[in-house]
Parts: C-alpha cells; structure tokens; sequence
C-alpha cells in the first residue's frame, strides 16, 4: 500500500492532530504494529533474541519500517521495549517468551536502589543511531518514540516480572513511601532521558507507556505516581514534541494523566472517546480506541465499530485514531490494513 508523505514530519498529520490543528485526514497507527503480527517480522528476527533485536540498528530499522510500508499507516513506532532502558543500566533482566520481563534480583531496599544508576545517551548509543536511521528511510513519515512510565517499570522491578495484583509494589508504596518515591524518581530519569535520546535524534512524538497503572485508584495515582510520570514526560518539554501519555485501564486517571503534562491523553477501549474527553474537560487531543478483539470480528462489524470510534473522537480537539491496546499476535495483517484504509477513506476533507 502506497503511502503519502509530509517532506517535515513536523507537519505531518500525525502531529498536527496532536497539536488539535486541522488535518487532512485523520492519522491512524497502531500500538505493537512493529512486530509480532507479520509474517516478515519473524523472518527477520528467526533465531535473534528480543533485547538483542533491540540493540541492532540495522534489525530496528527494518522492524520498524515493515508496517510502514504493508499498511500505509500515518506514523511508524519504534521497535523496543520499555525494559530495554533497565537492561542498558546495567539491571539484569530478562525477556521470556510468553511470560514478559523477568528480573533476576528484585529492587526491594535501599541497597537494591542504590545498583541502580541514572541513565544518559552514552547507554544506549544504539538507539541514537537507530532513530538517526529511520528518520532517513522515513522520509517525513513522522517516528514515535517511547518509554515506559516509573509506575510500569518499578512494578516490573519490585515484583521480579509480571503480576496479577502488584502485592510486593503496593506493599512498598505504603511501607516505605520514601524509598518508593526515590525509587519512581531514579526512573523517571531512566524513561525521560530515554524519551529525550530517541527526540534528539529525530523522533517526531513521543509515548509514555503506562501499562499498569489500572491497577491503582485516582488518589493513589496522584499521591505516588502522576508526580514522577509528570518528570519523565517533563524531560522533552523543551523540544517541542507532541507527548502521549497511554494506561491501561486507566479511565478512572485520564485527567489527572493529562495533567501530568502531555498533549495527547491515550485512551484504552473500555470507555468511548467522547467520555473520555468529557473527562479531561476537552483540554487534550485523544489517541485510540478500537478493542483490539474486534479485529478477529466480520468486516461488517468491524466496520462499523471503526466509524463509531471516529465519530466519538470528533468530540476531543485532536484524534489518532489508534487500538485501545496493542495489536494481538494471531492478528491478520490484511485486517489492519483495511481499517487504515476504511479510516482513511472516511475522513478525508
């Protein structure tokens, strides 16, 4: 599929539905679009562990670029994982297929903080030179870069891996509330100075990822979360990028996510896009928010789920129209590449 491109991705229609500006059409892109849906993707990376993938320029771009080029989508994202920062400082984890991170010392105490270090460029020069790559072979398709949030990944860390319930996260939140905020602080650095590195290098937008923030209520939230995912989301503030902030079952927290200081408020798919605006008091542009189920539905359905998606969007400034999560494995490819086209088509002015 033929795509059409902006010579700045500054003026793309990505970011000037960020920005709330008039578009041509609305923007479309879907979170995990780089990866485990196409064919093409585990041919390339047959036999090639996932954080080594991430560390491999050459592999990054190619991921990066494959839904670019089979759908036409309005944006690429950047292949990576929110634990590939961790890894760089020197945290040892690991990516488990079918599990999810896996740490082999969880961050407990003080002493478990204190082998944490900040992080700058010189960790991570792979993903300077990745951007750089892409933003060339792009060529003014805008790049999204992202992070994880500190509540993600200091539930990743205290927890050893995933959870359920987060019990050894909430525990410390409460018990040691001091060491649970040194321990957000030191990754906010970590996420914001990751953000930064893939901005400087040519990132048009960037995401925070906050996959389990769901887990917390609206007063938790603001008491030892939105504080710290405001810092990270704070280190591009000078660069003059459009900044996402995505949860996870997060529709208790959209305005207090929005405050946290962002231009776009991620919007997962158990509430519709007119809710969600009236909640955030129509202050910001909205991403998402079709259930990623439904792309196993029959067109007809499917369709008419789109539409109603596009049509409560209209109700925020700006809308991206987006999955309200990531795109499942078992997906079909030619599935997301009609609702590009079906969006496209009904939005055009």
């Amino acid at each position: 599929m033929d795509r059409v491109t902006d010579t700045d991705p500054r003026d793309s229609v990505l970011v000037r539905a960020a920005r709330g500006l008039e578009v041509s059409h609305t923007p479309v892109w879907f979170m995990r679009q780089a990866g485990r849906s196409l064919p093409e993707y585990h041919k390339v990376r047959d036999g090639i562990p996932m954080l080594q993938a991430c560390r491999t320029p050459e592999l990054v771009t190619e991921i990066t670029l494959q839904p670019v080029r089979r759908h036409g989508v309005d944006a690429a994202v950047f292949y990576s994982d929110i634990v590939v920062p961790l890894k760089a400082v020197g945290i040892d984890l690991d990516l488990v297929p079918g599990v999810g991170p896996v740490i082999a010392e969880p961050v407990r105490t003080r002493q478990d903080l204190e082998r944490i270090p900040e992080l700058d460029a010189s960790h991570v020069p792979y993903i300077t030179e990745a951007v750089s790559m892409l933003v060339r072979e792009l060529d003014g398709t805008p790049l999204i870069g992202f992070a994880g949030a500190p509540f993600t990944l200091a539930s990743y860390l205290v927890e050893g891996g995933p959870s359920r319930n987060h019990e050894h996260t909430k525990a410390l939140m409460y018990g040691d509330p001091q060491l649970w905020h040194d321990l957000c602080a030191r990754l906010a650095q970590i996420s914001g100075a990751f953000l930064r590195v893939q901005a400087e290098a040519g990132a048009s937008v960037v995401q925070l990822f906050d996959s389990w923030a769901g887990a917390l209520s609206l007063a938790d939230y603001e008491a030892y979360v939105q504080p710290h995912s405001a810092a990270a989301l704070a280190a591009v503030a000078d660069l003059d990028v459009p900044r996402i902030h995505f949860g996870v079952g997060t529709g208790e927290l959209l305005a207090a996510m929005g405050a946290a200081g962002c231009e776009v408020v991620g919007v997962d798919f158990r509430i519709p896009l007119a809710e969600a605006a009236r909640r955030t008091g129509g202050a910001y542009a909205l991403q998402g928010n079709l259930d990623p189920a439904l792309l196993f539905a029959p067109w007809e359905p499917l369709e008419r789920a789109i539409d109603g998606v596009l049509e409560s969007g209209r109700s925020a400034p700006g809308h991206i129209f987006n999955l309200g999560h990531g795109v499942l494995p078992s997906t079909d490819p030619g599935v997301l590449t009609r609702v590009v086209e079906r969006v496209h088509e009904r939005t055009a002015r």
